[in-house]
């Protein structure tokens, strides 16, 4: 089901499969934001990551003795969440633990996803709650896909990453199967942006650590149109489009977590979480989305 948040700029559209947006339009020029989800090239439009980010090592995960088969990014994209609250300011989904999560993951949990508008900025949170007696380790990102170039007038090298002040990123190596080889390298030094190209995403994403900057966006180069994402805060932010002939989407991913380890182990309590709640606890973590058009 489909659940409409608007103000007089910006008409946000989200489904309870995945508490996922699936639709961002700008009322100024009635601009669809996000990628339209075409299942032929990539059938998502901006899926939350949760309860890992990335691959599982060997395709699983060994908790209290048992394992779990998992794909990539967890569950929680690909299940029905329930509407709490909905008023004019504000939407919030939920995704509780119950039997169909306990078959892939043994832990309790309470996942929400708030939205809000501010402007011609779409303001979505996630709180992460441990319900349960044990500790909750898990991992979560987001994974918003924008539509790129912005209109048929425009080509791909009209755009560019541009990160809100000079960096020399560092990108982790993840190739050739997600997992993490220990590897890393510069995607250059001293730079602010990231020329778009037809063939920048030829190996697959890029997940850089550490940045400085708040923000970064993709910018159209002749105009003062832009979709820029707040990422401070964030360890981790990727930048990602699946490999086609030309670009249609990008994506702008900042996480709290990363990928399992190339031969490293598949036992839960060892690998590398974005939090660990004890019982009662809660994680709180929100991604902005501007949108100038």
């Amino acid at each position: 089901m489909h659940y409409i948040l608007e103000n007089d700029q910006i008409k946000l559209t989200v489904s309870t499969h995945g508490a996922e947006p699936v639709s961002i339009i700008t009322k100024s020029d009635d601009s669809e934001c996000l990628w339209c989800g075409d299942p032929a090239v990539w059938g998502r439009h901006a899926p939350i990551l949760f309860p890992y980010t990335g691959q599982l090592t060997g395709g699983k995960l060994i908790a209290k003795g048992r394992e779990y088969k998992g794909g990539q990014h967890g569950f929680a994209r690909d299940m029905e969440h329930t509407l709490v609250e909905q008023t004019g300011e504000r939407l919030v989904l939920e995704l509780r633990s119950d039997e169909k999560t306990r078959e892939k993951f043994p832990y309790e949990f309470v996942l929400r996803s708030v939205f809000t508008l501010e402007g011609n900025t779409v303001h979505h949170t996630l709180e992460v709650e441990n319900p349960g007696d044990e500790l909750l380790r898990f991992g979560i990102g987001y994974h918003p896909a924008f539509a790129c170039p912005f209109d048929g007038e425009h080509d791909t090298e009209d755009y560019e990453f541009r990160f809100d002040r000079e960096e020399s990123p560092i990108a982790l190596d993840a190739r050739p199967n997600g997992l993490l080889s220990g590897k890393c390298y510069y995607m250059g030094q001293n730079l602010q942006k990231i020329q778009l190209t037809d063939h920048l995403f030829d190996n697959d994403s890029f997940c850089m650590v550490n940045l400085k900057s708040s923000t970064l966006g993709i910018y159209e180069k002749d105009s003062d149109r832009s979709v820029i994402c707040s990422i401070e805060g964030y360890p981790y932010t990727l930048i990602w489009s699946k490999n086609t002939e030309k670009v249609k989407f990008v994506c702008i991913e900042p996480w709290h977590s990363l990928p399992g380890v190339e031969g490293g182990s598949s036992q839960w309590e060892e690998r590398a979480a974005a939090a660990s709640l004890k019982p009662g606890e809660r994680f709180t973590t929100t991604l902005s989305m501007t949108f100038n058009r």
